[in-house]
């Protein structure tokens, strides 16, 4: 596995690099991409093997007999996360930002207000007012460098119109592993709120630091006697770069929540398609495991080498990267306007990375960077960084 070649993804209706020059300004004959949060590394052998069976097959017809795919999920996540998961609690919808819409949809309504820890991943707001819902935005604070929960000024901050909360565990866009002792304070914080918990764990398997562990929300849940207010969402989308697929897990151990959302999914008639299904099920594997082991490490090194050189660039700061593969960088520390130093990332630099207010409070001075790519358009960025902040140096 050699996440170091250059695969050319221009003109193949990539997101991430056909479309930067219209959203960013950035071409892509001279630019590097590093916002959308897709890999630009090869899916594994295992996932492209199980596509090519299916061509080689030549009927795409109608899914049936999912005992293989669910029996896939619970292998993964008894062998990697710890957690008993059983086939009746688990959902499949057109990926994880659909099964935000979805469970909107199912345990809230229009009028309620969702509680976000931000800065946090956009496309839960953006989805949410949609729906004709408010966002009630809960800043995290900024401790030693990384984002903690002040439970003190959320209270103060809540206005009595939520019944629900987004958790982003691992915490995108800084990277965060939420300790034990965090996500208790968050099951007692929603208890006493009534709220229900969407915990959105899409990056549980991206962990790049062996001094933190992922720990599965529905395990504070039992602990805290909260299963009946726990919504967990996991998928193989982000581990294995085939968000194409658009295929992500709701699992509801609780029955009642289990009925409601259910019944949303028959009344809006979804159902999942069979090539994320067949890929999933495929991924979920021995050999799928050894290709995240080896991804996570070459991540990791990414993350040294981009936080090095950016950090070296005063006023410029990473924040240390736990999980995920989404930089994100201070800059202010250099006294510019958000203006300014966002032009020069995309004028001068010439990359095109997410603007920090799309992720709410508390995002104004940062923009977010995807490493996973060959490490030298790690090197590359790091140079370009460099000579663009130069005056700084």
């Amino acid at each position: 596995m050699s996440f170091d070649e250059i695969i050319d993804r221009r003109g193949t209706h990539s997101v991430k690099w056909d479309m930067m020059e219209s959203i960013y300004g950035v071409s892509a004959d001279e630019g590097l991409s590093m916002w959308v949060a897709d890999m630009d590394f090869a899916a594994p052998r295992c996932i492209q093997d199980a596509i090519q069976k299916m061509r080689d097959h030549e009927v795409y017809g109608y899914f049936g007999d999912d005992s293989k795919y669910t029996a896939a999920i619970q292998w993964w996540m008894k062998n990697r996360h710890g957690w008993d998961v059983q086939p009746e609690w688990i959902f499949t919808t057109h990926g994880l930002v659909n099964g935000t819409a979805m469970c909107v949809d199912a345990f809230t309504n229009e009028g309620d207000a969702v509680v976000l820890f931000t800065p946090v991943y956009h496309a839960f707001a953006r989805v949410i007012k949609a729906a004709g819902r408010t966002v009630t935005e809960l800043e995290l604070a900024q401790t030693d460098g990384k984002y903690t929960l002040d439970f003190d000024a959320f209270e103060g901050a809540m206005t009595g119109r939520e019944t629900m909360m987004m958790l982003c565990s691992p915490h995108n866009p800084s990277g965060r592993v939420w300790t034990h002792q965090e996500l208790t304070d968050i099951a007692h914080f929603a208890k006493r709120h009534d709220l229900i918990v969407v915990s959105d764990e899409i990056h549980h398997d991206l962990i790049l630091s062996p001094d933190v562990k992922h720990i599965p929300y529905q395990h504070i849940a039992h602990e805290t006697d909260t299963v009946a207010r726990t919504v967990m969402m996991t998928a193989t989308t982000k581990t294995f770069n085939i968000a194409g697929s658009h295929s992500g897990n709701v699992i509801i151990e609780d029955a009642s929540l289990r009925a409601k959302f259910a019944a949303r999914m028959a009344a809006l008639g979804i159902s999942a398609n069979s090539f994320g299904l067949f890929m999933a099920t495929a991924a979920y594997s021995p050999e799928g495991a050894k290709w995240v082991d080896e991804v996570c490490a070459y991540i990791a090194e990414n993350a040294r080498i981009f936080d090095e050189g950016i950090n070296a660039i005063p006023g410029l700061k990473s924040m240390p990267l736990e999980s995920t593969y989404l930089a994100w960088v201070d800059f202010s520390g250099t006294g510019m306007t958000r203006e300014e130093f966002t032009k020069r990332t995309q004028d001068v630099a010439k990359i095109a990375a997410n603007h920090g207010p799309t992720f709410g409070k508390g995002g104004e001075n940062f923009l977010r960077f995807n490493i996973a790519c060959p490490r030298s358009t790690v090197h590359d960025a790091v140079a370009r960084m460099q000579r663009a902040f130069s005056d700084l140096q």
